[in-house]
């Protein structure tokens, strides 16, 4: 289990979460952030920080946004395990379904 980064993060990019994570697990894709299931040691320090209030464990997703636990995952088939997210920046791609989805949270 893992934690996992949903809708409300799509399009808002805050980074909180980045400065809190103790294992720098957290990646930034183009248009939201992803948790790396393997590298998250599922201490929680990201989720109370999050201005959104978009990261929950992964577990606890709301049903409606079930679709975001497949994309967290689905962002790493690409990268990869890098082993940090500092080293290896914004990477300007996101999976399938965050592509598609409609520009949001703005305000």
């Amino acid at each position: 289990m893992t934690y996992v980064i949903a809708e409300p993060c799509v399009d808002v990019l805050d980074k909180a979460c980045i400065e809190e994570c103790p294992v720098d697990c957290i990646y930034e894709g183009e248009r939201m952030l992803y948790i790396h299931p393997d590298e998250c040691v599922d201490c929680g320090a990201c989720e109370p920080v999050c201005p959104v209030e978009a990261i929950f464990y992964e577990d606890d997703v709301p049903d409606e946004w079930d679709a975001y636990v497949a994309a967290n995952v689905d962002f790493f088939d690409e990268l990869g395990s890098p082993g940090g997210a500092a080293k290896v920046g914004q990477k300007p791609f996101d999976p399938p379904f965050i592509k598609e989805l409609p520009p949001m949270n703005e305000e």
